[in-house]
């Protein structure tokens, strides 16, 4: 009998563990995850206008860490850190996944007007700029507009799913012309089934897209 496969989640938040390990039990129920979380990086990044190469260096120190934990891959979970992200990628010897990157991807299937909902506005502007560079990669005319769930974070961090999945529905519900929408963060996951309902539109959650392309990469 093989070992499983190891996997290091790295959290901003602790809010996104519960949605990420909900997926990988859906699709991956095999894999063995270690999640390390510095909430400090959220609450840092909530601070800054633009991510500073101080909070840059403690997403790619991470990585090493989880570099030397018998990791096959690494999966980030906060949206907020891409740049340093993508540094962190290529300097490592592992797949090492964006929150978003996957959900990107498959969100071009769908048609070229997509909507993301977000909740926590420090990570909006650097978000859409990755769609925006993804679909210039692919020469695609694919647009994306961005819509606030004000009030939605603050349920969650108060321990109100109901409300937070709510929100978020709503705020998806106000979305026209819209051939998909995208749940900017790990933590908004549970909500999809509310939005889904709401727009009778493809809704598209980071965690489900980031277990299948990581499954991709890294088993043989």
């Amino acid at each position: 009998m093989t070992d499983p496969v190891r996997l290091s989640l790295i959290h901003a938040t602790r809010l996104a563990i519960g949605p990420v390990e909900a997926a990988f039990a859906e699709l991956w129920p095999e894999a063995e995850l270690v999640s390390l979380l510095d909430e400090g990086l959220s609450m840092d990044r909530a601070k800054e206008a633009e991510l500073s190469p101080e909070l840059a260096a403690r997403i790619v120190a991470l990585a090493r860490y989880a570099e030397g934990n018998g990791s096959a891959g690494i999966l980030y979970t906060c949206s907020a850190f891409g740049a340093a992200i993508e540094k962190a990628a290529l300097t490592s010897p592992l797949p090492v996944l964006k929150p978003n990157e996957a959900m990107f991807e498959e969100a071009f299937a769908h048609g070229s007007r997509a909507a993301m909902i977000y909740t926590f506005p420090a990570a909006a502007e650097g978000m859409a700029e990755e769609f925006r560079a993804e679909a210039a990669r692919r020469g695609s005319d694919a647009r994306l507009t961005v819509h606030f769930a004000e009030g939605a974070r603050d349920a969650l961090a108060e321990g109100d799913t109901e409300t937070h999945n709510r929100l978020i529905a709503e705020a998806a519900g106000r979305t026209a012309e819209t051939d998909v929408i995208l749940l900017a963060h790990f933590s908004m996951a549970p909500a999809t089934p509310g939005c889904r309902a709401a727009t009778g539109r493809p809704v598209l959650s980071a965690p489900a897209a980031a277990v299948r392309k990581l499954r991709a990469l890294v088993e043989p």
